[in-house]
């Protein structure tokens, strides 16, 4: 007998793709009907207008297979793959002397991630003898916040790291 373990890589069998001769047979409901040859449980599965999808490989014995529709089980797991793949803290790194187009272009890709409910963390790092000016760092982290009031609101604001924390209003 062949045994084939699902993978997240591989595609789950559905209907004519099962090659076991029996599965334990599980309908929409959640009841169990026991071990039933294939093309019965195909029937059974074609009745409610449905598909017949295994859901468990087992090493031994007949694989579990569950009547369901394949096409709606396909979106919700694109669905939550995309949800937990997306991170959902974006960092913009800054030096305090930065030009006006790049600070609007920064600007502007955190007003388009707080608009998706991604948060965003604004870092402004000092080299050598900026530490002399951190005032024009908090200024500039300053002006961030005002920039962005509409598109985020401010969870932290650290002016002895120079970090502003913004989250999706």
């Amino acid at each position: 007998m062949e045994t084939r373990l699902i993978t997240k890589k591989q595609k789950p069998l559905v209907n004519r793709n099962i090659k076991a001769p029996q599965v334990l047979f599980i309908d929409q409901t959640g009841e169990n009907h026991g071990v039933i040859d294939t093309a019965d449980a195909i029937k059974l599965a074609k009745e409610s207008n449905l598909d017949l999808v295994v859901v468990s490989q087992p090493r031994e014995g007949a694989p579990v297979a569950k009547a369901m529709d394949h096409g709606k089980l396909q979106y919700q797991q694109s669905k939550r793959q995309k949800q937990t793949s997306r991170p959902s803290v974006k960092e913009v790194k800054f030096r305090p002397n930065i030009g006006e187009s790049d600070y609007e272009l920064r600007v502007k890709r955190a007003t388009e991630w707080l608009s998706k409910g991604d948060s965003v963390k604004f870092l402004v790092r000092l080299r050598g003898r900026e530490h002399q000016h951190r005032d024009r760092a908090t200024d500039l982290l300053q002006r961030v916040i005002t920039d962005l009031e509409s598109a985020g609101k401010v969870q932290s604001f650290d002016r002895r790291a120079l970090t502003v924390f913004l989250s999706p209003s």
